[in-house]
């Protein structure tokens, strides 16, 4: 049996608000559907992603903000950080588990020496506070 997952559901405060900072990362809107006052689910899904996230309202009762540690991956981080910056979204400093094969929680500046998958990362968060580890994880 195969499980996919399709879709993750993010609290937010403010739906527009949300909206135009995930365009601004290049996330394609997929849904934007309100049929009346005190229910809107707007769905949007990152570039080569199989997996969307939505927000809105009268979609979840959790706190704005309270999406924690939630996963964005890329095969070239430093691209992806560029890409970001660019685009005016603060992103966090690059930084690399050391020693990367025996980690115990230490970070050093910059990308793994050795551009390891899941080495490195850098983070950012949504105007609610909900947060996103960029990690870089490089296929052959």
């Amino acid at each position: 049996m195969d499980y996919s997952i399709q879709v993750l559901t993010l609290p937010v405060s403010d739906v527009d608000a949300s909206l135009a900072f995930y365009k601004s990362l290049g996330f394609a809107v997929d849904v934007d559907y309100h049929p009346r006052d005190g229910f809107r689910v707007v769905q949007v899904t990152p570039p080569g992603s199989a997996c969307s996230i939505q927000f809105g309202e009268g979609l979840t009762d959790a706190e704005p903000g309270s999406a924690r540690a939630n996963y964005l991956v890329v095969p070239d981080l430093a691209a992806a950080h560029a890409d970001l910056v660019a685009r005016g979204i603060e992103v966090g400093d690059v930084r690399h588990k050391t020693p990367a094969d025996a980690w115990a929680g230490d970070l050093a500046p910059g990308l793994d020496p050795e551009r390891r998958s899941y080495a490195s990362m850098a983070e950012l968060s949504d105007p609610d506070g909900n947060t996103w580890t960029l990690q870089e994880i490089r296929r052959s």
